[in-house]
């Protein structure tokens, strides 16, 4: 078992630029909510945000707020960055069971980066990066005790 849990980039390491196609994933993200863009005609689930439907090219789109649960379906433990003692990374690509088709890049953090693996089931949270924004990164989803009051 690995000593030290990943994490994320400290907030001045991480910046975004926004527009009128990126604006609303980002402002749900400030709002603590995970929200991806849906064609408004055929129903296909995109990310990132883009200006056209891949599948039919509209431009029409419904923002719909997901539960926040996802899976690893790719990643890589990065170490030894420069500037960032003991700092552990988990890039991933994570698949979101609510936005069927739709894959997002991000972090997997407060994880044993040994453990890590495809198919693991996660959870969203919230880091902050410049500028007061928000980035959806993920920590390991761990099941409620069946019966205990939260």
């Amino acid at each position: 078992m690995s000593a030290v849990l990943s994490r994320a980039l400290p907030p001045e390491r991480v910046q975004i630029a926004t527009d009128h196609v990126t604006e609303p994933f980002w402002q749900a993200a400030r709002e603590r909510r995970l929200a991806a863009p849906r064609c408004a005609d055929c129903g296909h689930f995109r990310l990132p945000p883009t200006p056209f439907c891949p599948e039919c090219q509209s431009q029409k789109v419904d923002w719909v707020q997901l539960s926040g649960r996802a899976s690893v379906f790719s990643f890589s433990v990065v170490r030894d960055i420069p500037g960032l003692d003991d700092a552990v990374v988990v890039a991933a690509v994570v698949d979101l069971p609510d936005a069927p088709g739709a894959r997002l890049v991000s972090n997997v953090i407060d994880a044993d980066p040994d453990e890590v693996r495809i198919g693991m089931e996660l959870v969203v949270d919230f880091s902050p990066v410049s500028d007061g924004w928000l980035l959806p990164v993920f920590r390991p989803f761990t099941p409620a005790v069946e019966g205990k009051e939260g």
